[in-house]
């Protein structure tokens, strides 16, 4: 009976966390370059003192991020770019550099460029500064330009973003929704991603998809409730019988 109980309390806490990842995709589905999250359930024995496993439990585990692109968008912004095809944009962290693929900018007070959730956005030799009064333009190899508002026969090279192309087996997904390289090294500069300007790149999240697994995880829940209600049932009747013997 304990085994029933055992089998059953683990598969319903597993099944939330999976709700919670659909839960977490469904609500980045509006995130420009957003990548899914993948979860799969497996089975693990639950060993106890130096005897045989007599139990299972199950575990929700992360089996990686959906890295396939989402669809361009066309936002008609200088300060929009796209990555085409396979690649990542670079940011920098508290913890070191960190790659996306949302590449809606601003630019700060100071000049510095950066994401719209505060990141500075990282060139091939470190961070950009636009000079005051200047509109920018990103070219398909990720270089940066400024033209002068007051002169704009006159512009100048601001630097080249810092493109990545990592094999998809090196990357890992952080709880920030940035990618960073499993070892933890800085990607080298990679000159094959080509960008898409005055553009943003869609979630690639189905929300169908996911919605029909959100329905699937609520019924595999209630039925490891069930499980629990029927196992709490059986235990009550075979106390009963042994209190008539």
């Amino acid at each position: 009976m304990d085994r029933l109980i055992y089998t059953a309390m683990s598969g319903a806490k597993h099944t939330m966390l999976r709700e919670a990842t659909v839960a977490n995709n469904l609500a980045n589905a509006a995130t420009p370059g957003f990548r899914a999250e993948l979860a799969a359930f497996r089975a693990v024995p639950a060993l106890g003192g130096s005897g045989m496993p007599t139990r299972a439990f199950v575990v929700e585990q992360s089996t990686g991020s959906d890295l396939s692109p989402g669809i361009l968008q066309a936002t008609g912004r200088d300060l929009d770019v796209a990555v085409n095809g396979d690649g990542w944009l670079t940011v920098q962290t508290p913890t070191g550099e960190a790659y996306t693929r949302n590449g809606g900018f601003e630019i700060d007070a100071t000049g510095l460029l950066k994401t719209r959730n505060g990141l500075v956005v990282q060139g091939e030799n470190g961070p950009l500064t636009i000079p005051e009064n200047n509109r920018i333009s990103i070219s398909q190899d990720g270089t940066v330009t400024g033209t002068d508002l007051s002169n704009p026969s006159q512009s100048v090279e601001i630097g080249r973003l810092k493109l990545v192309n990592p094999a998809a087996q090196n990357v890992e997904k952080g709880y920030d929704g940035l990618f960073r390289l499993k070892s933890g090294d800085p990607a080298p500069v990679a000159t094959d991603v080509k960008l898409a300007g005055g553009m943003l790149e869609t979630s690639n999240v189905n929300t169908v998809d996911q919605l029909v697994t959100m329905v699937s995880a609520q019924r595999q829940y209630d039925f490891q409730i069930k499980l629990l209600q029927t196992a709490d049932q059986n235990a009550r009747s075979a106390a009963q019988l042994m209190t008539f013997n």
